[in-house]
C-alpha cells in the first residue's frame, strides 16, 4: 500500500456530499421573523426568530444585499445551530433563536435574506429590511476623501479591508471596497494592535489581549504582565500555529515577539537581544556595540511573518533589516538591509547578509512584512533612515511597497515588482501592503504629509492586472487612523462547533486488493487532537448511489503502518455513546466510525469491505478539536478511478476567512514507481462549488497556466499525463472529481495542497 502524505490546513464545517440526502423537513418546519434588537454599534444587530422545531435546523445563513451602486460582494455568514446555541442564541426547548447580524450600513434600511438549512438537505428563504441608526464617527471613515472610488470591475479578489487605527475607541474598523464603513470594535479600546484572525478580531491593548466577535461581544483571553511584558506595540500578525505579538518588555523596547494561540496561551517567544547577541558573540563581536537596553530602541521590531516552505519566521526590524530566523532552532538564517547602516559594520551580522541583484533596491524602516503566494517577500519600503542606529544609513523621499525573489543558494535577493513607478508616495512611518489573492493587493500610506494638521492616509487597491480599483483618503494625526491595513474576505463567513467540522471527505469504489479508499492527514503542533473517522456505506443508498459498499470497515494506521484502530459496526466502538451524543453516529448499525485521541504525526485510514465486499463507500475525517495548539490536515485520497459513479470524489472545505491558494493533482502512471498495480494512466479532474460551477481543472499539469509556479513550489508531477492546476478559493465546500481520459480505469491519487 503506498500513500503520499500532503500537508493541508483546512477547517471544514458542511460535509461535502450534503446534497445527496432527500429533502422534506423544510416543508415540515415553521421558522418567522419576530422581532429585532439594536447591537451595540449601528452596524451589528439581532433578529428574533421563532422556529416549531429546532432539532432538524442544521444552519441558518444571513446575507446583506448591497446597495444599489454598490461593485463590493455581499457579506453573507452561516451559523449551525450548535454554535448558536453553544452562545447561547438559541434556546431548543421554546424554539427562539436570537440570529447576530452583522456588517450592516449605518443610517440605512438593509435587506437582508435568510436561508434555513435543515439536516435532510431542504432549505427556505426569507427576507426582511434592518433599519439602523447613524454612526457619530470620530475617524472620519464614514466619509472618505474618494480619490478613485472603486471601478466596476470584478476582477479584484477581496472585497473588504481591516483599518487598524486608534484613532478612537471603535477600534479596529472594517471598510468595504466602496469605501463605506461596515464594523467598528465594540471593546471601547482605542488601539492600532489588532487582526483578523478564526473569525473574530484580536485586540492587544497595555499588556492584555482581547478578543471581539463580530457579534460584538468582547472577551479578556489573558493578561501578559505576569510574564514581563510592559505593553504591546505595532503588529499582530500570522505565525506557524497562531498569533504573533510583538511585546515590550522591562529590560528592552520593541524586541520580543511571541507566538500565541487562538485562546491566547504563549506557545512560543523570540528575544531578539539573546538572539543577536548571541551570533556577534559567536562571531567575534561585543554586542553591546549594538544591542542595548532601555530606553534605547535599538531594534525596532514591527512586523513578523512565517514562511512555511523553510519553516522560518521572518522580523522586520525598523532600524536595521528583515532578519530571518530557523522557527525552531532560533538559529540567524539569513539579514536583508541596507548596507550603509550601522548593522553591516560587524562581521558577526555581515556574514548573514543577502546580496542584492543588480537595479534592486534594499528596504528602508520597511513595515509589513509577508510572505506571498508565490513565496515572494512583499514588504512596504518606508524609506526613512535609522533613528537610534549610528550611521543611520540611506533615506529616500518616497516610499514604495517592494517585493523580492529570495535565491537562497546564490544568497541573492532580486525585487521583481514595487509600486508606483513615479515615486510620488512621501510616507515615512507605519505604511504597509499586503496581498490576498496572487498579485491582488491593499496599499496602505499611513502618514502623508508629514505635518501636523496637515496629514492623510490613503488606502489604495491594485488588482492583479496592475488596476487601481479603488483609492480613498482619511485625514489623520500621525499613524493613528489607518495603520497597517489588510484584506478580509466576509462574503462567506462559516461559524460551528467542532463537532461539525468535517476535515475531509471522499468517496470511491471499494472491491479488495488495492482497490480500496486510503486517505491520509497529518496532525501538527504540540497537542494530541480528538479525531473522528466514519466510513459510510448502504446509507448512501437512500441517496440515489447504486451499488453502495454494504457493510464498510475502518482501519487507521500510524506513520510506520501499524494499524492502531479498527472498526466494523460502529456500536461497537469504546466510545459510541459520545459518538452519538455529538450528532455524528451513522444512520445504519454496519457503517463504521472510530473516535480517537491523536498524538502529533501522521496517518493513514482506509475503507474496506467486510469478507472482501465491494461497492462505493465515503470517508470522512472530523476535527473535534480545532482550538487546540494543533492542526489536523488532510491531505491524499488513493482508490480505483472509473467513469460516472466510479470516479474518484473527494471533498474539501476552506474555512478560514481569507482566499486560499491550493494546488490540486491527480496523478497515476508515477505510482507503478512505487510498486502500484493498474496505476490509471492519463487522469483528469475537475473541481466544483457548492453551485456546481466548475471553478478548475486541469488534464496535463504542463498545459495549467500556473505551471511554472507548480514547478517553482516543487509539486509538479513526474509524468506529463498527469494533472495539476492551481486554484484561488474562496471560504467554502469544495469538491475534486478525478476520472480517466476516455473512461480508462485505474489506480489514482488526488492531493490538495495549501500553498503559504
Amino acid at each position: 500500500m503506498h500513500n503520499t502524505l500532503l500537508l493541508i490546513v483546512a477547517t471544514t464545517v458542511v460535509p461535502a456530499f450534503s446534497h445527496l440526502v432527500s429533502a422534506d423537513q423544510a416543508g415540515e418546519t415553521r421558522i418567522t421573523i419576530a422581532g429585532q434588537i439594536a447591537g451595540p454599534t449601528p452596524f451589528i444587530c439581532q433578529l428574533t426568530l421563532a422556529a416549531s422545531d429546532t432539532s432538524v435546523l442544521n444552519s441558518i445563513q444571513f446575507t446583506i444585499v448591497p446597495k444599489g451602486a454598490s461593485v463590493t460582494r455581499p457579506l453573507s455568514a452561516t451559523y449551525s445551530t450548535s454554535y448558536l446555541e453553544s452562545r447561547g442564541f438559541l434556546d431548543s426547548h421554546s424554539g427562539q433563536i436570537n440570529l447576530p447580524i452583522f456588517g450592516l450600513y449605518a443610517n440605512y434600511a438593509n435587506a437582508v435574506e435568510l436561508s434555513y438549512f435543515f439536516d435532510d438537505g431542504s432549505s427556505l428563504k426569507d427576507s426582511t429590511v434592518v433599519s439602523t441608526a447613524d454612526f457619530i464617527d470620530p475617524c472620519g471613515y464614514t466619509k472618505p476623501i474618494v480619490l478613485q472610488a472603486r471601478t466596476a470591475s470584478t476582477d479584484l479578489s477581496y472585497d473588504y479591508v481591516l483599518l487598524k487605527g486608534a484613532c478612537s475607541a471603535f477600534s479596529p474598523a472594517i471598510i468595504d471596497s466602496d469605501g463605506a464603513l461596515r464594523w467598528v470594535g465594540t471593546a471601547g479600546i482605542a488601539s492600532y494592535v489588532s487582526t483578523f484572525f478564526d473569525s473574530a478580531l484580536y485586540l492587544a491593548e497595555g499588556t492584555k489581549l482581547y478578543r471581539i466577535e463580530l457579534d460584538g461581544t468582547t472577551s479578556l483571553l489573558s493578561d501578559y504582565i505576569n510574564i514581563g511584558v510592559v505593553q504591546f506595540h505595532h503588529n499582530i500578525d500570522y505565525g506557524k500555529v497562531g498569533l504573533v505579538l510583538d511585546a515590550d518588555t522591562v529590560p528592552y523596547l520593541e524586541s520580543l515577539n511571541m507566538e500565541v494561540d487562538g485562546s491566547g496561551t504563549v506557545l512560543k517567544t523570540w528575544n531578539l537581544a539573546d538572539i543577536i547577541s548571541a551570533a556577534m558573540i559567536a562571531g567575534g563581536d561585543d554586542p553591546s556595540q549594538f544591542v542595548s537596553q532601555r530606553p534605547d530602541d535599538w531594534f525596532h521590531n514591527n512586523a513578523v511573518t512565517y514562511r512555511k516552505s523553510d519553516d522560518s519566521v521572518l522580523i522586520s526590524s525598523r532600524e536595521n533589516f528583515v532578519i530571518c530566523l530557523d522557527y525552531e532552532t532560533n538559529a540567524i538564517k539569513w539579514i536583508l538591509g541596507d548596507p550603509t547602516k550601522k548593522w553591516y559594520q560587524f562581521a558577526s551580522l555581515r556574514r548573514y547578509a543577502i546580496a542584492l541583484a543588480p537595479n534592486s533596491l534594499p528596504p528602508i524602516g520597511q513595515h509589513s512584512v509577508s510572505i506571498t503566494q508565490d513565496d515572494n517577500l512583499l514588504l512596504m519600503d518606508n524609506g526613512f533612515n535609522s533613528l537610534f542606529q549610528d550611521p543611520a544609513g540611506n533615506s529616500r523621499d518616497y516610499a514604495s511597497p517592494r517585493k523580492y525573489l529570495l535565491d537562497l543558494e546564490s544568497n541573492v535577493a532580486t525585487e521583481i515588482w514595487n509600486y508606483p513607478r513615479d515615486q510620488s508616495f512621501y510616507s515615512p512611518f507605519c505604511s504597509s501592503v499586503y496581498e490576498d489573492a496572487p498579485l491582488n493587493y491593499v496599499v496602505d500610506y499611513a502618514n502623508i504629509g508629514g505635518n501636523a494638521g496637515d496629514q492623510f492616509a490613503e488606502i489604495l487597491g491594485l488588482s492583479a492586472t496592475g488596476e487601481k480599483v479603488f483609492d480613498y483618503m482619511y485625514p489623520t494625526d500621525g499613524c493613528e487612523t489607518a495603520y497597517n491595513s489588510t484584506p478580509l474576505h466576509l462574503e462567506q463567513l462559516v461559524f460551528s462547533t467542532t463537532a461539525q467540522a468535517v476535515n475531509m471527505s471522499a468517496r470511491g469504489m471499494v472491491s479488495g486488493g488495492e482497490n480500496t479508499i486510503i486517505g491520509g492527514f497529518i496532525v501538527t503542533g504540540f497537542d494530541s487532537k480528538d479525531v473522528l473517522l466514519r466510513a459510510i456505506g448502504p446509507s448512501l443508498s437512500s441517496s440515489g448511489i447504486s451499488g453502495a459498499l454494504q457493510n464498510p470497515v475502518l482501519t487507521l494506521y500510524n506513520s510506520t503502518g501499524v494499524a492502531i484502530a479498527t472498526n466494523n459496526d460502529w456500536q461497537a466502538d469504546a466510545a459510541a455513546a459520545e459518538i452519538q451524543a455529538l450528532g455524528l453516529a451513522p444512520a445504519n448499525p454496519v457503517e463504521s466510525t472510530t473516535l480517537q485521541r491523536l498524538a502529533p504525526g501522521a496517518y493513514t485510514v482506509t475503507i474496506s469491505g467486510k469478507d472482501s465486499a465491494s461497492g462505493i463507500g465515503l470517508l470522512e475525517i472530523y476535527d473535534l478539536s480545532r482550538n487546540s495548539n494543533s492542526t489536523m490536515a488532510n491531505i491524499s485520497t488513493r482508490d480505483l478511478v472509473g467513469g460516472q459513479e466510479k470516479a474518484l470524489i473527494t471533498g474539501f472545505i476552506i474555512g478560514d476567512s481569507a482566499e486560499s491558494t491550493v494546488v490540486i493533482r491527480a496523478t497515476g502512471p508515477s505510482l507503478t514507481s512505487s510498486g502500484v498495480k493498474d496505476a490509471l494512466s492519463d487522469p483528469m479532474f475537475s473541481v466544483y462549488d457548492t453551485s456546481g460551477a466548475v471553478v478548475a481543472g486541469n488534464d496535463n499539469w504542463q498545459d495549467d497556466p500556473d505551471a511554472s509556479l507548480i514547478e517553482r513550489v516543487g509539486l509538479a508531477p513526474a509524468n506529463a499525463a498527469e494533472s495539476a492546476t492551481t486554484a484561488h478559493l474562496l471560504p467554502g465546500a469544495y469538491t475534486v472529481i478525478a476520472s480517466g481520459v476516455n473512461d480508462r480505469t485505474g489506480i489514482g491519487l488526488v492531493e490538495v495542497y495549501f500553498l503559504p
